[in-house]
């Protein structure tokens, strides 16, 4: 289905862009052997024409016969034209438009960017990478089968009763592909498509599911927060996040939605209940716990946090790695949570072959009688404490430095294994070499997560702020789990609205482990937030730390081990 869209998702409305309606002539096909002859550039803002652009380029190479043939460019009409280097800074320059969003647009696109990006590059320039609109691309989209014979710039100019036709000259076919983009947008306008992000995302005619349901999003606020989809029996079906509500809701319902299962989702949809957030963070909070809550079929992540794996080390007098499902109120150490269980054995494996930690399920509890050792114990991986080879003191000095590796110092575990795939990459045996790789990022993966979940859900009560476009969105924290948020307008009383926001947020008694009140991609989010530069401690209860030694701090080491891994 893809990836959940992110808040931020707003677009920028088609009339607030300037088009840049560009056309080359060249001397073959291949930007790296060819060389371009002419530039044609259109700029159009708000469906009318502003400026234009057109130059014939000294190639500085022999123009093929055939191409004098088809563009009429001779070698004598550009012998006295300036070479492409002396072209590109103005060209550049009519790229930019300022403060307004500029988008190039082609008819096959690919290809006058292509020679463009050839020529900066060849010449010292950096190309603007603005955002490209091929015009090519969506008439073979809009333009249904049979209504042209192909999808040429002359066919589809004259489709659209262009006054100007293309001729293979440069400033003649950009004036041409103007026509053709605003006869494409005429059609798109009606399937919804109303911002350049829509525009460039177009896949395919919108549906009549979609088009019967368009009418879902009136009435909704232009407002941030939290939107869901519901069937005829009021069941959820999806949930997601926005901004801008209304705007959100409506782009599913156009021919800029072209994820599979959101557009069979379409035909399934009769109700839209909107939630208003009063900031970002409460919204994306509240699709998780949504998300959580309703399992909603055509939503993919986040449905069932229940699910995640995590590595602990038994409360035993001989402890052992185990993976589990839940956290247990037991004092023991935890990696995680991870996503899958082989992502939680890579790092069971990477403490494992580090400390030599027995794998059997003995209780050690009387009257069990010791049993003989099993074969790990016969390779020396193992003290084989299962028939008294190795005392309870011993065995407990590799438990505690186990723990320690978890939950303060990883150290041992990250020399071990860049050590081993240092040693692997030297004798070229870079499977191996990527297999300890893997087992050490996951573990540095888990830790961290333990290390940064564990520090902030051990706070009673956090304040922090972040100035947005219309205030300070303010949020109260409390053992890990968003309590409560607000927006602080200009003019409010800052300390009557603190008053106000901590008194009415949630209560959230302690618990135990690392997520014990909140899902951990609920405190995740939470801590990505806190983490944020622009984000402001207000007040805080207690203390809020890590270890110096610290998973965070050796992560670093994983980008190193995988360029030793790979190295070739």
């Amino acid at each position: 289905m893809g990836v959940q869209t992110d808040i931020g998702d707003l677009g920028t409305p088609l009339s607030g862009v300037t088009f840049v309606v560009l056309d080359l002539e060249t001397t073959g096909t291949s930007p790296t052997s060819s060389r371009i002859t002419e530039i044609g550039a259109v700029k159009v803002r708000g469906g009318k024409i502003v400026a234009e652009f057109s130059t014939l380029v000294d190639p500085e190479c022999p123009v093929p016969a055939e191409i004098t043939l088809l563009t009429g460019i001779t070698r004598s009409m550009v012998a006295c034209a300036p070479p492409v280097q002396e072209v590109l800074p103005d060209l550049l320059a009519f790229l930019d438009d300022g403060e307004a969003t500029t988008a190039l647009v082609a008819h096959n696109a690919s290809f006058d960017v292509g020679f463009l990006k050839t020529a900066c590059e060849r010449h010292g320039y950096v190309w603007p990478d603005p955002p490209t609109v091929d015009t090519l691309r969506l008439a073979r989209i809009v333009l249904s089968k049979g209504e042209t014979r192909n999808h040429r710039l002359k066919t589809v100019a004259t489709h659209f009763g262009a006054a100007n036709l293309p001729n293979h000259r440069a400033l003649d076919d950009a004036r041409a592909t103007v026509e053709v983009l605003h006869g494409l947008l005429a059609r798109l306008g009606p399937m919804g498509v109303h911002s350049l992000e829509e525009l460039r995302s177009v896949s395919r005619p919108v549906t009549r599911a979609q088009q019967a349901r368009r009418h879902l999003a009136e009435g909704l606020p232009e407002k941030p927060g939290v939107y869901m989809f519901t069937d005829a029996q009021g069941a959820c079906l999806y949930v997601g996040k926005s901004v801008n509500l209304r705007r959100r809701v409506r782009s599913y319902f156009t021919a800029a939605e072209n994820r599979r299962r959101i557009r069979e989702m379409a035909a399934l949809v009769e109700g839209v209940i909107p939630v208003v957030c009063d900031t970002e963070l409460e919204a994306a909070v509240r699709e998780l716990r949504l998300i959580a809550e309703r399992k909603p079929p055509f939503n993919r992540r986040s449905r069932n946090p229940e699910r995640a794996c995590w590595v602990t080390l038994t409360p035993e007098n001989y402890p052992r790695l185990s993976i589990v499902r839940s956290i247990r109120d037991d004092g023991a150490p935890y990696l995680g949570p991870y996503r899958s269980s082989k992502e939680a054995e890579r790092a069971e494996e990477a403490l494992l072959s580090v400390f030599p930690l027995r794998r059997c399920t003995h209780s050690f509890a009387p009257p069990e009688q010791p049993v003989a050792p099993c074969v790990l114990a016969q390779l020396g991986r193992c003290g084989a404490p299962c028939d008294g080879t190795e005392s309870l003191d011993a065995y407990t000095a590799h438990a505690e430095a186990t723990r320690k590796a978890m939950t303060t110092d990883p150290a041992a575990v990250v020399d071990a294994h860049t050590v081993r795939i240092g040693e692997l990459a030297a004798e070229l045996r870079y499977e191996e070499a990527a297999v300890h790789r893997d087992r050490l990022t996951a573990f540095l993966r888990g830790a961290r997560s333990f290390q940064r979940l564990s520090a902030i859900t051990a706070v009673p009560h956090l304040v922090a702020a972040r100035r947005g476009s219309t205030g300070w969105e303010t949020c109260v924290v409390r053992h890990g789990r968003w309590a409560g948020g607000a927006l602080l307008r200009p003019g409010t009383d800052p300390a009557a609205f603190l008053a106000s926001l901590v008194a009415t947020a949630e209560y959230v008694p302690a618990g135990h482990g690392p997520v014990p009140r909140a899902t951990a991609a609920e405190t995740d989010l939470i801590l990505n937030w806190l983490s944020d530069p622009a984000t402001h401690l207000v007040e805080i209860d207690g203390e809020w730390t890590c270890p110096v030694r610290s998973a965070e701090a050796h992560t670093e080491m994983t980008h190193w081990a995988y360029g030793r891994a790979t190295a070739q």
